[in-house]
């Protein structure tokens, strides 16, 4: 029985090493610009004999890009205030329009931007409710302080890791925001503030998602810039944007020295819209993946997917649809008109001539 007991012995510490060695785990996420609601959108959403909406076929596309990720975030640029439904300039869109985004895999909709007042009490409620209806996260916009207290702070988490996401805008158009009711503007002092707070979580990562920036301006402004400096001093790790509805630069720096790794997105432009002038018929969806291992967080994937808005003519009728510029890249741009064909190439060429030129380390992604 002693040689037994031996081997028994000598195999016992190298078991309990094994157990103690930590596995890599990951989570992806996947953060979509503008989801607008133009009028001409609505009315090709509907059914002319049910009355009823549906925007499926809007997402359908793209969805199996967007149901890849662990969580897929997208800023919700319309409220949901019911009807009589609106487009620009003051946007209140079907419920149904959230309902398909949610279909189509995104988990987490974000409410503050600058059209988050566009109908007043009524349409922050309202917009709340629908996506706490429909089990969808949000963020940005709350029904008063202690709604906002209960949940500014969204925290993702996936086995042990935790990413923590908040939200704000730099304006509302000039409408007030009506009391009770609160939205996240990019104000210093309170950011720095939840920044405090989600960092006592025990979070593994800090995203902020703002919607800020000159419209229609493809380089950041000197207060996004500003702004991002700020955020990054505070401790943040992530920041994505949205807003001036065309694409803008993207950074990323690894972390050296002690510095922490920063991960800038600048504008994610239009994920859809009926707006069809050059460089805003698409946007970027970024797409990062975090990983840990013995404890230390880090960004290990990176990078970007174009996005394009296609307006076919379907049983007659005007659509909309998004598509991963990528996929029909490699497909000889197959299912397209000609004239779609042009434009989407038209803005592949400008993304590409922006993006390659003024990105630092983040580069397009290929299709898997």
């Amino acid at each position: 029985m002693k040689p037994l007991l031996f081997i028994t012995l000598l195999l016992f510490p190298f078991c309990s090493i094994a157990q103690k060695v930590d596995r890599t785990e990951s989570v992806s996420l996947l953060f979509i610009g503008d989801i607008m609601g133009h009028y001409a959108q609505i009315e090709s959403a509907l059914d002319t004999t049910t009355g009823t909406y549906s925007f499926d076929r809007m997402f359908r596309k793209v969805s199996p890009l967007i149901q890849k990720a662990d969580f897929a975030i997208a800023n919700l640029e319309v409220t949901l205030a019911g009807t009589p439904y609106s487009g620009y300039p003051r946007f209140s869109s079907p419920d149904e329009l959230a309902v398909a985004a949610k279909k189509s895999g995104i988990d987490i909709l974000l409410t503050a931007n600058n059209h988050a007042s566009d109908h007043n009490l009524k349409g922050i409620k309202r917009t709340i409710n629908v996506l706490d209806s429909i089990d969808v996260k949000h963020t940005g916009t709350f029904l008063d302080k202690a709604h906002k207290d209960s949940s500014n702070l969204i925290i993702m988490e996936k086995g042990s890791i935790k990413v923590g996401l908040l939200n704000y805008t730099e304006s509302t158009n000039g409408r007030r925001i009506p009391k009770p009711a609160l939205v996240n503007l990019t104000d210093t002092t309170a950011m720095k503030n939840d920044i405090e707070n989600a960092f006592s979580k025990s979070i593994d990562k800090l995203i902020v998602f703002l919607h800020w920036g000159i419209e229609y301006d493809s380089a950041p402004s000197k207060t996004q810039r500003e702004t991002a400096q700020f955020l990054f001093e505070q401790g943040v790790d992530i920041i994505i944007g949205a807003h001036p509805h065309v694409i803008q630069p993207m950074e990323f720096t690894q972390g050296k020295g002690g510095n922490k790794e920063r991960f800038i997105a600048y504008s994610l432009g239009n994920f859809v819209s009926d707006q069809r002038t050059r460089k805003r018929d698409g946007g970027a969806m970024v797409e990062i993946i975090i990983s840990k291992e013995n404890g230390l967080s880090q960004i290990t994937d990176y990078g970007y997917h174009l996005t394009w808005v296609n307006k076919p003519i379907i049983k007659g009728r005007r659509s909309y649809e998004i598509l991963v510029c990528k996929e029909y890249e490699d497909n000889d741009f197959k299912g397209l008109t000609e004239y779609s064909k042009k434009k989407m190439k038209l803005f592949i060429k400008d993304s590409r001539a922006l993006l390659d030129s003024l990105n630092i380390n983040v580069k397009e992604k290929q299709m898997r």
